[in-house]
């Protein structure tokens, strides 16, 4: 009994694999798009970009992000606001760093600007002084000057602007300054004080 061996350009002609319809492009992306969106929310930039790795046509993927932002499955500014928020508040990131990183994620600079505007200047100072305030006891064996370039470094990674940076780390150590001086004081005080007789 002789058997057709398939080719290795694919089925054998006759063979029942002829008769499978080739998949719909629209279908396989919109696939795509919500299998990756089922681990977490991704912005439409994102989602354009994976399409692109897997070879979907730009005119496929335009219109299936256009349908999947109708219904409200992609959302860039909502995506960047809770970012914004998310970021700041978990890894204390400043707004110069959190823009850079939704620009990375491909959203549109207007998106952006709107989602930064969420993030209060002042939330944005007691955040970075937070920051100072954990790391300082890591850094009391150093000099002043050490210190602040340790401290400042730190927030400028996590993007905060030098004059903020610069301003919060030495409200912090002049507010350590003064504590010492007010317990180096209250123990002159206690020690002068003569215990009561019996």
């Amino acid at each position: 009994m002789s058997r057709t061996r398939p080719s290795a350009d694919g089925p054998t002609p006759g063979s029942s694999a002829d008769d499978l319809p080739e998949a719909d492009p629209y279908e396989v992306a919109r696939a795509i798009c919500l299998q990756q969106l089922t681990s977490s929310a991704k912005t439409r930039g994102q989602l354009a970009t994976v399409l692109r790795r897997r070879g979907i046509a730009d005119d496929v993927a335009t219109a299936v992000l256009d349908r999947l932002s109708e219904v409200a499955l992609v959302d860039d500014a909502a995506y960047s606001e809770n970012y914004v928020l998310t970021r700041h508040t978990q890894s204390g990131k400043a707004r110069r760093a959190l823009g850079h990183e939704l620009r990375a994620k491909g959203v549109q600079e207007t998106v952006i600007a709107e989602a930064l505007e969420a993030l209060d200047p002042e939330a944005e100072a007691a955040t970075a002084r937070a920051l100072v305030d954990k790391r300082l006891a890591s850094t009391a064996r150093l000099d002043v000057e050490a210190r602040t370039r340790r401290l400042v470094g730190m927030l400028a990674r996590k993007g905060y602007p030098g004059s903020v940076a610069v301003r919060v780390v030495k409200e912090a150590l002049a507010a350590e300054r003064e504590l010492d001086d007010l317990e180096r004081a209250f123990l002159e005080i206690v020690d002068s004080v003569e215990p009561p007789g019996e």
